[in-house]
Formats: structure tokens, sequence, C-alpha cells
């Protein structure tokens, strides 16, 4: 039995079924009550120092945060995102998906108390969902601007480029961070992502093997097709009639001449 089993039976219980639609449906409500004017999304941000001065909330309401962007691209941000959470737990179960968030969080919250003025985001747990998904679907497609076709697995580079470029060149609290949510990402994919390069590297080596080794004959007979591989100890000669065609020992006495155009 592995971990994820074991952690399963022990506290399956727990497991929130569909967590995916009371994630938005929690962004929505801030995201409404922010547009009411009486309510100030400052208040519910993860800042470590607040936390510890009692506002103990922050804990919890930072991962209800709605995108910052555009009202439009929000909702097509919650669709996107209900479309892969549904997806990643149906395909490992409710239990697992909830794990998979939980470990996001958890490693972010933790990272985070290490500095603690410095505010925390949801965006890049968001983003590990995003990630598991076009790696376990890297060709399903969404129509960007509602228009362009793109394939998961390209967006996936996009993004991935970007956390790289934040990694190196991004201030300490936000390489922290980033590394910190993508944990549950390569805590359930490393195994995955390894044996994929593995396998990767052998098809590489055998490619060159096969390149390497693969030689073109320098000699062929028109007639039968032999060539100086296939017949190493037989001879060959070019007609001039023919313009410069070869022929083996057997047919350059006995064809007919072709002109070559």
């Amino acid at each position: 039995m592995n971990i994820s089993d074991y952690l399963e039976k022990k506290f399956r219980r727990f497991t929130i079924p569909n967590i995916t639609l009371y994630l938005i449906i929690g962004q929505a409500v801030l995201f409404v009550l922010d547009l009411s004017g009486k309510f100030d999304l400052a208040s519910v941000v993860l800042i470590p120092v607040l936390v510890r001065g009692g506002e103990w909330w922050r804990l919890i309401s930072f991962i209800f945060i709605p995108p910052a962007t555009h009202p439009l691209f929000m909702i097509f941000a919650w669709y996107l995102f209900y479309l892969m959470g549904n997806a990643l737990e149906e395909h490992w179960g409710a239990f697992r998906f909830n794990l998979f968030l939980l470990v996001g969080y958890i490693v972010t919250v933790a990272v985070s108390f290490l500095f603690p003025l410095y505010p925390a985001t949801n965006i890049f747990i968001a983003g590990s969902v995003f990630l598991a998904f076009a790696f376990l679907y890297p060709d399903f497609e969404i129509l960007i601007f509602f228009i362009l076709p793109v394939k998961m697995k390209w967006l996936a580079l996009l993004t991935g480029i970007g956390y790289a470029y934040q990694v190196i060149v991004g201030p300490w609290p936000t390489r922290l961070v980033v590394l910190a949510s993508i944990a549950n990402f390569l805590l359930f994919f490393g195994k995955d992502i390894l044996w994929r390069m593995k396998a990767g590297n052998r098809q590489m080596i055998r490619k060159a093997k096969t390149i390497s080794t693969k030689k073109d004959p320098f000699h062929r007979c028109t007639i039968c097709g032999i060539t100086d591989l296939s017949h190493p100890y037989m001879e060959f000669r070019y007609c001039r009639e023919c313009g410069g065609l070869g022929y083996c020992a057997e047919h350059i006495t006995k064809h007919e001449h072709v002109k070559k155009t």
C-alpha cells in the first residue's frame, strides 16, 4: 500500500467532493462583495505578520481571492479552472485531488511565513492545477480569445518558462512561493517526469546509434538492384552509353542501353 492509499483509508471521510466548484463560488462571492464597495480584498490577503496579530482568517480566505483581471476573462478563467479541476478529480478520485490541493496550500502557507511582511497569492496554486491537467491531457485544445485553438502542452511550456523566469530573476519571496506552489505537482508527477526523461534519453541514444551505423550504398545495379552492401564482393561497372548508370558484373554486358534524360 503506497502512502496515498494509506492516507485515503485514514482520512477519506474528510474529502470534499467537487471542491473546484466551492473554490469558484467563494471567489465569485468575494468578487461581488468587492464590486459593492463595502468590502476590501486587502482584508483577506495572506500576510503572515497580520495572522500573528490575530487575523487568523487570512490563512483560509486568501484562497478565495478572485483573479485580478477583466470580468469577462475572469469568467473564462473560472470555467477553465472548473474544467481542469473536474478532470483531475475524475482521474484521481476526489480524495487524491483534495490531497493535491492541500499539499500546494500547506507548502505555500509555510513558505509565506518565512517572509512575514510579504503577501502570499493563490495564483500559483491554480497554476499547479493547470500544469497537472496539461501533463495528463497534453493534446487537449482550448480556444484563446474563443478563436485560436492551442494545445495545453504549449500553454504549459509557456507557463513553465514564466515560472522559471520568476525563479531566476524574481525576489526570494517570489522564488520560494513559485517553488512551493508547484511542490504538489512535482510530488505527484516527479516519478513520471523522470521516467519520461529516461525514456526520451534512451530513444535518442537508439536513434543516434541507428544514424551512426546507417550507410548508404556506393554502388547499385540498375537491373537487379543489388548493392555493394548486400553483395560486398560483387564488381560494379558504369555504362557510358547509358549516361553513367551502374550495373553489376552480370548485367554490365547484358542490358539494353538507355539514354538517361
